[in-house]
């Protein structure tokens, strides 16, 4: 008689590190001749990936748990997993609150999904959270997208900024080799992948934990060096990169970007506060000057270029005045996108101790201020592709409109147009705006680029 495949099915919250890691992690199931289930009540194996960032997505986790937890009392052979930053975060503590989960595992045992798995399967409840040194990984993820893929370049983070949990849950720095990066582009390159995100907590800090010094006294590998390195790749037609931290955006990095013309005009670079006294306290190591001058030298460089952020209202202390700072540096600069949040007090950092919290009313008022001058930034940064032929890489069907298909800009701005997913998915396609939005556009075809 034979026995029927076990099915999974895998609830990713949070960054883009995450949904790296799903992948990585739907490939070991998929490896296993495990099947893959849309529906969690369909499978019997859940896992929830979990974000830590924000308090609201910690909750939205344990309320996904808690449905489930009642239905392994009805089924026990369904297998709870959480992985992810809540998993390191609380370590065995979730088993205490949760007694139904089955594997408690943080963001750098993802590789190890099948020799923990096993384990359980023999009748063990385990707990994965201790620091590890993450070994190359020869599995292939199972990639949500057939058009683009993620690359890790470097796990974890040395930054010790006062709000964030991510050192704690993600652990030190570890910066892979060139070759094995340019070996996985490689591959994704054969697979008919034309675009590439390399993903890295803080990116450009990427290769200071490598081995080698130049000629010029610097670190023999750093991300710039890497960008020149994998630009060739056969069959790569774009390469995008983030999270970007201030403290490490180089004007050489910068230089490289617009030299390279496989490197997309588009830069995700957190500020968090536009007030140097606030950057101090969240220990973020620049000041509001210092990020002016690297968006001013993007400009200068590639006038065209898309700049996104993200930023927090309401840390500790902030006044009235000091969020002003913030209001000014996004009217100056003017964002293609911020993402916006109030400042929520995570488990175990410093700032979640102090004293001087700023009360929930102001970071609500605080947020809704910004998000209003967000977008109306936004409308205006549109405006410049009205009328303007665009290259866009084609994703997917619009979802809320079958007749049009979805694709991005070099700049990342989010483009919709009218044509058929099956001559024009992974495909670039020259489309004229005829509309435009905030943060998406709308426009025509106006011929296929030939690559």
């Amino acid at each position: 008689m034979t026995k029927t495949p076990r099915r999974y099915h895998i609830t990713t919250f949070g960054c883009q590190m995450n949904k790296a890691d799903s992948e990585r992690m739907a490939g070991i199931l998929d490896n296993m001749g495990l099947i893959s289930s849309e529906d969690p009540n369909d499978a019997n194996i859940i896992l929830y990936n979990t974000c830590t960032i924000r308090d609201n997505a910690e909750h939205k986790v344990y309320s996904y748990l808690g449905r489930q937890a009642k239905r392994k009392h009805k089924q026990p052979d369904l297998t709870l997993i959480v992985a992810g930053c809540v998993a390191q975060q609380e370590g065995e503590a979730l088993l205490r609150r949760v007694p139904e989960l089955d594997l408690v595992m943080g963001p750098q045992h993802a590789n190890r999904l099948q020799d923990l798995l096993e384990q359980v399967f023999n009748g063990n409840q385990v707990v994965a959270t201790e620091p590890i040194h993450i070994v190359e990984d020869i599995t292939k993820p199972r990639r949500d997208s057939k058009v683009t893929a993620w690359v890790n370049i470097i796990y974890g983070c040395n930054e010790h900024c006062t709000y964030c949990v991510v050192p704690s849950v993600r652990g030190a720095e570890q910066s892979r080799y060139p070759e094995a990066i340019r070996a996985e582009m490689e591959e994704l390159g054969r697979q008919g992948y034309p675009e590439i995100t390399l993903l890295g907590q803080n990116i450009d800090a990427y290769g200071r934990d490598l081995p080698g010094v130049t000629a010029e006294g610097r670190n023999k590998h750093t991300f710039t060096d890497l960008l020149y390195y994998v630009h060739d790749v056969p069959g790569v037609e774009r390469i995008r990169f983030a999270t970007s931290h201030p403290r490490y955006f180089t004007e050489r990095l910068i230089r490289a970007c617009a030299e390279l013309p496989k490197v997309c005009e588009h830069f995700h670079i957190p500020f968090q506060s536009g007030d140097n006294e606030l950057l101090k306290a969240m220990a973020r190591g620049y000041t509001h000057e210092k990020y002016r001058r690297i968006i001013d030298k993007i400009r200068e460089l590639m006038p065209d270029a898309s700049i996104s952020a993200d930023a927090i209202v309401g840390f500790p202390g902030e006044t009235e005045a000091q969020f002003e700072n913030t209001l000014k540096l996004v009217e100056d600069i003017g964002f293609d996108l911020l993402n916006t949040a109030a400042y929520s007090p995570r488990p175990g950092t410093p700032a979640a101790l102090w004293g001087n919290q700023v009360s929930e009313e102001v970071k609500a008022d605080r947020l809704q201020r910004l998000n209003h001058l967000v977008g109306v930034k936004a409308a205006e940064r549109s405006l410049r592709y009205m009328g303007r032929t665009e290259e866009i890489l084609v994703e997917d069907t619009n979802q809320k409109n079958a007749a049009q298909v979805m694709g991005r800009t070099r700049g990342n701005r989010l483009t919709f147009f009218e044509g058929d997913i099956n001559q024009l998915k992974g495909k670039l396609v020259q489309v004229k705006i005829t509309e435009v939005r905030p943060f998406s556009l709308t426009g025509e075809v106006k011929q296929l680029v030939m690559v």
